[in-house]
């Protein structure tokens, strides 16, 4: 009769704790890594619905400036009071017979876009500005105003 000793080199099936530890804490890393970069392009992509926002405004103003002597409030030329995601609330800050001002405000967690929490589109006579800022005065330096323009 043979007596079989079980082999020393058995065939192993499956991960070890440590193995899945470490594979964890890799996709872990990994997850840091990504994250932050993912969370950037979606406040980018909810800011370019802002401005989506204020050029409809925008055209809005135009129209009913064509038949009117001024330019109008919101509820006169029918634009909505937020961006079509509702991430932004738009407001008519001026308005005259030569020129208006918009203004994006971020809502939510969109607020934590410091930098472009407020986009302002204004029309003075035949120039159109462009600015954005932390805060209503949106007082951001040109680099910052296309960063937040995509520009």
């Amino acid at each position: 009769m043979l007596n079989r000793r079980p082999s020393p080199h058995r065939a192993q099936h499956g991960w070890t704790l440590i193995e899945a530890c470490a594979a964890a804490a890799i996709a872990a890393i990994l997850a840091a890594i990504a994250y932050p970069s993912f969370d950037a392009q979606i406040t980018k992509s909810r800011r370019a619905d802002a401005i989506a926002a204020l050029f409809r405004t925008q055209l809005a103003q135009e129209r009913w400036r064509a038949n009117q002597l001024r330019y109008g409030s919101l509820a006169e030329i029918g634009a909505p009071s937020q961006s079509s995601a509702g991430h932004y609330a738009i407001a008519v800050t001026a308005s005259s017979e030569t020129s208006y001002e918009l203004l994006a405000s971020a809502q939510g967690r969109q607020q934590r876009d410091a930098d472009c929490r407020n986009l302002k589109l204004a029309m003075v006579g035949s120039d159109m500005v462009q600015a954005s800022g932390p805060d209503a005065s949106t007082s951001n330096p040109d680099a910052a105003n296309r960063r937040c323009w995509s520009q």
